[in-house]
């Protein structure tokens, strides 16, 4: 039995602790956070025998084998190195940390410690995704040439998830001084690891980040509200396609749509998350002239939560580990530089 320690016990956590449970071979014993009042409740809501205010204690508890890193994402990385240290397994929320530097560090401590490493990129689990990949990478749909995403919500304009006004769980992703690295941190990550897992590595990249007044003084009580609100990119690919990606909290009409499409000279794929993470639309072949569309479905692949406990019981590692969140992560900076710097930045892998 594989004895799991979940680290931040946040409305995230939730998600975490319910899908371990459904996994057979593996047992929450032991949770965290920095609010033990907060900690005590996750703990009798899932029936955590063991319950800490600080991280260092359960991950020194000898009854733990792996942690799950459910924190604001400054901290992942600390955290994760000491987890690392003590040999412990590491499943990490995204993205896996807030620099490059930070999730080099992280890469080359779980190769060190030589156990499982998993970044919760969670759209990893739609089976059309791994379909597209395939389609693209066998030739399917000829030389890639253009790719569109987006990841739109509007939970600034909407009060279908709550008033963000009102409520931390929104308004610390909102702060940079509270760990927040915006929407291009929050879902942008999302979208930077399906984009390139189907379409390759980039070449490189142009940002635009805007953040918009939102309150008084851009302030609420303890939060400064400047973290990027929407974001777009241009990324040119390493094998010559072009690709733009976008994402917003202000797409009035999406509460949460995510949407990747793949364009070749010989046929397109595309996904819609927001519909179904199995289905898969192709226009090839006869159907190119005519535009027409095609839906295909698929099993539903595993969890990242599946395959972090299928990994620990084998040996095997499997994807999506740290060196991938590594490579996402220095998207994201290279999305920040290019930002900041008005201009495209080359990357040099």
């Amino acid at each position: 039995m594989i004895r799991l320690g979940i680290i931040g016990t946040g409305s995230m956590a939730d998600v975490h602790a319910e899908a371990f449970d459904q996994i057979e071979g593996v047992q929450c014993t032991a949770c965290c956070d920095l609010d033990l009042e907060r900690a005590s409740l996750f703990a009798k809501k899932f029936k955590i025998p063991n319950v800490y205010s600080d991280s260092s204690e359960l991950i020194n508890d000898d009854k733990i084998d792996a942690v799950s890193i459910v924190t604001s994402d400054r901290s992942h990385s600390p955290i994760a190195l000491e987890a690392l240290s003590k040999r412990l397994h590491v499943f990490c929320e995204k993205p896996l940390a807030t620099s490059v530097a930070d999730a080099d560090r992280m890469v080359n401590a779980a190769h060190e410690a030589g156990v499982i490493h998993m970044v919760n990129f969670s759209y990893r689990r739609s089976s059309a995704l791994l379909a597209a990949k395939e389609m693209v990478e066998s030739g399917e749909i000829g030389r890639l040439l253009h790719v569109e995403a987006h990841y739109l919500q509007s939970w600034l304009v909407s009060k279908a998830w709550g008033d963000w006004r009102e409520d931390d769980t929104w308004l610390w992703r909102l702060s940079t001084n509270h760990g927040s690295g915006g929407v291009l941190g929050d879902i942008g990550v999302h979208m930077l690891d399906l984009v390139t897992y189907c379409a390759g590595n980039v070449d490189w990249l142009r940002c635009d980040l805007r953040t918009f007044n939102k309150a008084q003084g851009n302030q609420i009580g303890e939060y400064e509200l400047d973290a990027n609100d929407s974001a777009v990119l241009t990324l040119s690919f390493q094998n010559g396609a072009l690709g733009t990606l976008s994402m917003s909290r202000w797409a009035t009409g999406h509460l949460n749509s995510i949407g990747v499409s793949l364009h070749g000279d010989k046929g397109a794929i595309r996904i819609d998350l927001d519909r179904s993470y199995e289905t898969l639309e192709c226009c090839i072949g006869e159907d190119v002239d005519e535009a027409i569309w095609r839906a295909t479905e698929f099993e539903p692949a595993p969890s990242n939560f599946e395959r972090f406990v299928h990994s620990i019981q084998t040996g095997v590692p499997e994807e999506p580990g740290f060196d991938r969140g590594a490579y996402v992560q220095k998207l994201l900076d290279s999305a920040h530089r290019s930002d900041a710097k008005k201009e495209p930045i080359q990357l040099n892998s």
